[in-house]
């Protein structure tokens, strides 16, 4: 077995590489990660998703991927230059919508909503506002972060954020964890 063969990607990943390739940006999910998120998401019929920090919309092309017709996905980035190429291949998705905002605000802005899956893939919800984040998460919902194995562009004492995100979650008694030591580095949370 090759994790990385036959991949099945959505048809929209190859222009969005594309777009994004030429906007330079280089922080984008890698597709290991992403089609573990369209999996898990495959298991939310009818779910409300949150996905933090939508970059150009390659995890949310395969979070959508994953979705039934009855799922709803909410995406956030601050970057309205990023979420342009997003909403250029995305956009008329029904299932989809696209918040431009910063991640902080709009976690607060969410209190008393609850969602089945979240993807935090931004410091909003998850080096910052993590218990924000975890209590918008439905009993049974799932909480996934990426890139907790070392980064090329992690900044000086990154890796201390890191450690702590992972002993924060690690110590938890609501919720049960996997940490997968693949692709970027996965932790899958379950609420109970």
């Amino acid at each position: 077995m090759h994790d990385l063969t036959n991949l099945n990607e959505p048809k929209s990943i190859q222009a969005i590489l594309a777009d994004t390739c030429a906007a330079g940006f280089t922080m984008a999910s890698e597709p290991l990660a992403c089609s573990l998120l369209r999996t898990l998401a495959a298991t939310k019929p009818g779910g409300r998703f949150l996905e933090l920090g939508s970059g150009t919309g390659l995890s949310t092309a395969w979070l959508l991927d994953g979705m039934d017709p009855n799922s709803r996905l909410i995406t956030v980035d601050n970057d309205e230059s990023l979420l342009s190429i997003l909403r250029a291949n995305l956009g008329e998705d029904p299932r989809l919508t696209v918040v431009c905002a910063d991640g902080d605000e709009f976690l607060g802005s969410l209190n008393g909503q609850h969602f089945d899956f979240i993807f935090a893939d931004t410091w909003s919800g998850k080096y910052r506002l993590l218990e924000e984040a975890l209590a918008l998460v439905s009993p049974s919902g799932l909480y996934v972060i990426d890139d907790m194995l070392p980064q090329p562009n992690w900044p000086e004492g990154h890796a201390e954020k890191v450690a702590h995100l992972i002993s924060a979650l690690e110590h938890r008694s609501d919720f049960r964890i996997a940490k997968m030591s693949w692709a970027s580095g996965v932790i899958i949370a379950s609420r109970l």
